[in-house]
């Protein structure tokens, strides 16, 4: 069964538009240009105290350890352009070859070291989504997300299902109690509430349901001596999808899943007319490969637009000017709590990605939330932008994104395993 079919509730497009679209047009782009240098590390805090709870962190557990770079494989010329420039990233080599690449200020124009300059005056804290402390943080570390790919850690349980439990419960958008793991209610349609929060309900649930795609693509099937044999799991995906196992919820979970995926498709799109400014630099230190690279972005942002049948956001963040600043506000502080939920995530692993996840999603709504903004782009760069992102937000927003298309992809491998199962 594949579980899902059909036309959705939020725009004029069905489930099979958007696979073949996702999966013979966009996912292999993506995917290409996540293996970059610049894309494939992150920095992020995993040290933080759960400000909710005492926390029983499993960093015991061999599953959910994270490997992050040491200090001495990041040169400090590129730590220092990435606390300082909005838009230079760290010379995102592999860990065992950035020694190689010393300090990169040297190679910057004039002209570039100026829009550089622009960058780093500005703060916008005001506009963002997520808590951003982990970047300035002297725990912060970098890590490499191909090196520490997210799968099946063994988290779960009533440690996992108290962070669920968190974000479903404790912001004020979702009345409703969200009982134990396989048969939560989440209803398609939460009484009393408008679209906007109902919305915001379903992201959460989108998220939710990609992880779990991810834990059962990326099963620990086997465990030994000699080999870890990691793997689809398609009973662990029927129980957590299956109309049937599931009264009915998992292909709701399922519609949640698209329904996120065209809001991050959106934002792709609307995002475009920023990186395409010239001013704009995927800056590692290598300015043929950090040219080709912006190239490849530009190109994956393009596809991204020619979508025929985009999700018309006005229809969720519509209202006044006052109305619309009320809704952005409450959506920023409730986000901003999500984002510190996922410092309570026990397993390290999970925590990287929740984090990771949480920030490109929040990324998104500042996107969507920000559209006079970005049309008020001013065309020369020596102006001051009225609209930014820092490298932080770009690479949590497309890895994030990275996350969904894929899970869209892994879908496809699972109808084909059920097919051959029955």
């Amino acid at each position: 069964s594949r579980g899902v079919t059909g036309s959705l509730d939020d725009c004029a497009c069905d489930v099979e538009t958007i696979d073949t679209f996702n999966n013979e047009q966009l996912f292999p782009k993506l995917q290409k240009l996540l293996e970059s240098d610049y894309f494939r590390f992150y920095k992020v805090n995993l040290n933080k105290p759960c400000p909710f709870w005492k926390d029983n962190s499993l960093c015991g557990q061999k599953n959910c350890a994270v490997i992050p770079c040491t200090p001495n494989e990041v040169p400090e010329g590129i730590k220092t352009n990435d606390h300082h420039n909005m838009y230079s990233a760290e010379a995102n080599q592999e860990c065992e070859k950035a020694e190689k690449l010393g300090a990169v200020n040297s190679s910057l124009s004039e002209e570039t070291r100026q829009s550089l300059r622009e960058w780093s005056k500005h703060d916008d804290e005001a506009e963002r989504f997520c808590v951003i402390d982990d970047e300035e943080s002297p725990d912060s570390q970098y890590v490499d997300l191909l090196l520490n790919p997210e799968r099946f850690t063994g988290y779960k349980g009533p440690e996992a299902w108290q962070i669920w439990n968190s974000i479903y419960e404790e912001n004020c958008f979702k009345p409703y109690t969200v009982k134990r793991p396989l048969n939560p209610i989440l209803p398609d349609l939460l009484p009393g509430q408008c679209v906007e929060k109902r919305a915001f309900f379903r992201l959460v649930s989108g998220l939710h349901s990609s992880i779990n795609i991810h834990l059962s693509a990326r099963f620990l099937l086997d465990d030994n001596w000699y080999e870890k044999k990691w793997g689809h799991n398609v009973s662990e995906f029927q129980q957590r999808f299956d109309a049937q196992l599931t009264n009915g919820e998992g292909p709701k979970r399922l519609r949640n899943l698209y329904f996120l995926y065209l809001i991050e498709l959106r934002a792709l799109a609307k995002i475009l007319p920023v990186l395409q400014r010239p001013s704009f630099q995927l800056y590692t230190g290598q300015s043929v490969q950090d040219q080709q690279l912006k190239l490849q972005l530009i190109e994956l942002l393009q596809v991204a637009k020619s979508f025929p049948l985009h999700f018309d956001e006005t229809t969720l963040f519509a209202g006044n000017k006052e109305e619309a600043a009320t809704l952005k506000e409450d959506f920023r502080l409730t986000f901003r709590n999500i984002s510190r939920i996922m410092d309570c995530v026990g397993c390290f692993k999970c925590r990287l990605w929740g984090k990771l996840q949480t920030q490109g999603l929040g990324t998104v709504l500042k996107i969507l939330f920000s559209e006079r903004q970005i049309e008020a782009l001013p065309k020369s760069s020596n102006s001051r932008p009225t609209f930014q992102l820092s490298r932080q937000e770009l690479v949590s927003l497309l890895n994030a994104f990275g996350r969904i298309s894929t899970s869209i992809r892994e879908l496809e491998n699972f109808r084909s395993l059920l097919s051959m199962v029955r």
